[in-house]
């Protein structure tokens, strides 16, 4: 199998307070370069994309009744590492393919973005999440 994988795309931190980490990576010389919501669970999520030269962060807050875990946690944690790539679909074909465990049915849209993106995550060996991603 031979994917191609163009770079990590962004790497997902999921926040308690979305306006109190985008204040903290703007100390670090990050930039918001896109905001937006998300439907999760019946509640409504918020996300920014902070970036520093070729890197992206994705802080994202949960809506307020799935912050439990979260915030009961001691120390902060990585949620998923994406990997840009340039055609969605037959990525996610070779690894079902392969066998791989996907998390979604298929490609899922988001508008995020000035087009929209489409991602899905496997799981690696101890639960860890791989993103796919593709901005349109």
């Amino acid at each position: 199998m031979n994917l191609k994988l163009n770079h990590i795309q962004h790497i997902g931190i999921p926040v308690t307070d979305i306006e109190v980490s985008e204040a903290f990576y703007e100390r670090l010389g990050f930039k918001n370069v896109m905001a937006s919501t998300f439907e999760f669970n019946d509640g409504k999520g918020m996300v920014a994309m902070m970036k520093l030269n070729e890197m992206i962060i994705e802080l994202y807050q949960m809506p307020e009744r799935e912050l439990t875990e979260i915030r009961s946690r001691k120390s902060g944690h990585i949620d998923h590492i994406a990997f840009d790539v340039d055609d969605i679909d037959t990525i996610f074909s070779e690894l079902k393919q392969q066998s791989f465990s996907i998390l979604e049915t298929g490609p899922v849209f988001l508008a995020f973005w000035k087009n929209g993106c489409k991602y899905f995550n496997i799981t690696g060996p101890d639960g860890e999440r791989l993103e796919f991603n593709q901005i349109l």
